[in-house]
């Protein structure tokens, strides 16, 4: 059962809401950052960036998707920035760094958070009508995790920037199109997301269009997560949400670097997006509580200016200096951020047994079923809801609906009840159908025994009457009660202690003895 039903969406609404108002989150963020030119150093002013806090917001990505990275060393530097910063993880690792003919991209990744299980080079860059750097593709796997839906291909991409006279539209259109043809390749079940400086200027154009557009094929198509569309370029309407550039001449005025992702990470289930991604990001405020997604640093107060250092709204003085001298003094771009739940675990007990119930007496036991996603890794708002319905074989009965439960709740508790109209052995599977793609259903196993109710002793064969055909199993009981139990499944031993003493012995002959002759 992969959708949720209306009213678990009002609640995982509900939870989003508080979760994008909390200071601190520790679900899986993802993040873009063109961070121009770089062959090393600017460490401090990196750290600063991307460890300092303000008001309670810090940056702090738990995969990096970095562009302009201009040799093995560099990235070699970029990660013992991040590895080494004050108030940081120190669990950082990076992918095999690529040389192109151009600037590359690197990536890094908390070895906490997801692990690295391939990596792939889309397209090698080259000169028109090739495009002029490499698209990159980093598979990670969520920590906790093995399925497909918990794995996250991520496209890193520099696109080419726009140079008057020249055929830059098609190169940016052939990068597009080769990064959404190999979204398409992808295994059935992974998610995906591209982080790029697209140096694209409105969403209309054909290359864009070529990403998010719906073709015959949509099984690579992404997905802006804020949705906002437009003429991003020198349009204040677009303020909070420009990249391009902090410390030019040129100000802030461009959408250059955007975070897309798959549908499967916007479907309001499992692993997905932290926001609705139905409504577009304010224009009014930058600490938008529909959605994660953030241009760090960007407090929408230098739209067409450099970007606002003293008293900077959202990442305050010291975190606004150190973004701008990262761009190492030069025109330069923003990081993109954006926050991902992670997909619920679910848990059961293997097995409930019954026991012995007499026949016609209730028998209900209480089964717990628990999203037992990693609270001390991702906390509970980190983790999606576990949604999940319940059905049960014949002789047994479940509750029907649809059910859900935060992870760190404890479990919600359902009554199973057995079928206890008939004598003899129980047994029967229940299965727990859910959105956790580890285990998308659990069988547990039913088991119980419905003994004979309303005999009376000496009548050890269960028949309703007391006569010779008892004295076999009488002697039985009497002798190896473990023989009489599986010949006599719907009966009670207890029938054969006819003179009430609580045992089954000698004791109880002559008191059979004289039922028999009445």
């Amino acid at each position: 059962m992969r959708a949720l039903d209306r009213n678990c969406r009002r609640l995982a609404h509900s939870l989003l809401l508080v979760i994008l108002t909390a200071p601190a989150m520790a679900q899986l963020r993802v993040a873009t950052w063109n961070i121009t030119n770089y062959s090393g150093g600017r460490t401090a002013d990196i750290q600063t960036a991307v460890y300092g806090v303000f008001s309670g917001r810090t940056f702090a990505p738990d995969v990096l998707m970095a562009q302009e990275v201009l040799s093995a060393s560099a990235q070699a530097a970029l990660l013992s920035a991040l590895d080494n910063a004050a108030g940081g993880p120190g669990d950082w690792a990076m992918a095999t760094f690529v040389d192109g003919p151009d600037t590359d991209s690197s990536f890094f990744y908390r070895t906490s958070k997801v692990s690295l299980v391939g990596q792939v080079t889309v397209a090698v860059g080259g000169v028109s009508p090739n495009h002029p750097r490499n698209i990159m593709r980093y598979d990670v796997r969520l920590a906790g995790y093995d399925s497909a839906a918990a794995t996250l291909a991520c496209y890193s991409s520099h696109m080419k920037a726009q140079e008057s006279g020249s055929d830059d539209d098609n190169r940016r259109r052939l990068e597009a199109q080769r990064i959404r043809d190999n979204a398409e390749t992808l295994p059935a079940g992974w998610n995906f997301v591209l982080g790029a400086d697209f140096n694209i200027q409105n969403s209309a154009s054909l290359e864009y269009q070529d990403l998010v557009g719906s073709q015959v094929n949509d099984a690579g198509r992404f997905f802006d997560p804020i949705n906002t569309p437009g003429t991003w370029n020198n349009n204040g309407a677009f303020r909070y949400v420009h990249t391009q550039d902090p410390v030019g001449a040129g100000g802030m005025d461009d959408r250059y670097d955007q975070l897309l992702v798959s549908s499967g990470l916007r479907d309001g289930d499992g692993f997905d997006y932290l926001g609705n991604s139905a409504i577009p990001y304010s224009t009014v405020s930058w600490s938008d509580t529909n959605h994660s997604y953030r241009c760090w640093g960007n407090d929408g107060t230098s739209f067409n200016l450099a970007m606002t250092i003293t008293n900077n709204q959202m990442v305050g003085t010291a975190i606004a200096q150190a973004i701008a001298n990262s761009t190492g003094g030069s025109a330069g771009h923003l990081p993109v951020f954006a926050d991902f739940r992670v997909p619920p675990l679910a848990d059961a007990p293997a097995t409930l047994d019954f026991g012995q119930v007499p026949q016609d007496e209730p028998a209900e036991l209480v089964l717990t079923v628990t999203n037992s996603g990693d609270t001390a890794l991702w906390t509970a708002n980190g983790i999606s809801p576990l949604v999940y319905s319940l059905s049960a074989t014949a002789g047994f009965t479940a509750p029907g609906g649809s059910f859900n439960d935060a992870a760190g709740g404890g479990g919600v508790n359902h009554l199973i009840s057995m079928d206890t109209s008939a004598v003899g052995p129980m047994s029967g599977t229940l299965t727990i159908t859910s959105n956790a793609p580890e285990s998308p259903t659990l069988v547990v196993s039913l088991v119980g025994e419905v003994i004979g109710a309303g005999f009376a002793p000496g009548d050890v064969n269960c028949d309703g009457a007391i006569n010779v055909l008892d004295i076999n199993p009488f002697t039985l009981a009497l002798s190896d009660p473990v023989a009489y139990a599986a010949m006599y499944p719907g009966c009670d031993i207890d029938l054969a202690d006819v003179n009430g003493d609580g045992n089954v012995d000698v004791l109880d002959i002559n008191p059979f003895i004289a039922l028999l002759s009445g």
